[in-house]
């Protein structure tokens, strides 16, 4: 009976969504002229991607923080 209890907690915690998501990407450590280069939504009308390419102070600027965005928007690094 013990071993069925063990069998049912681990299939219950490998079905966990939290662990099953793989380790979050941060971007690339740079210096302060490294431009990080973000996919951003096209321009209205638009269905072309448009990659914007700015420092870590320039897209603080505009409230973006390139570590949470990398993962999915992030396209390259310019040193």
């Amino acid at each position: 009976m013990a071993s069925l209890l063990l069998v049912a907690v681990s299939l219950i915690a490998s079905q966990n969504p939290a662990a099953a998501q793989p380790p979050a990407v941060v971007a690339p450590a740079g210096t302060p002229e490294t431009k990080y280069c973000l996919r951003v939504d096209p321009l209205p009308g638009s269905r072309i991607e448009t990659i914007q390419c700015k420092t870590r102070d320039e897209w603080a600027l505009l409230e973006v923080d390139v570590d949470q965005e990398w993962s999915e928007k992030g396209v390259k690094t310019i040193a």
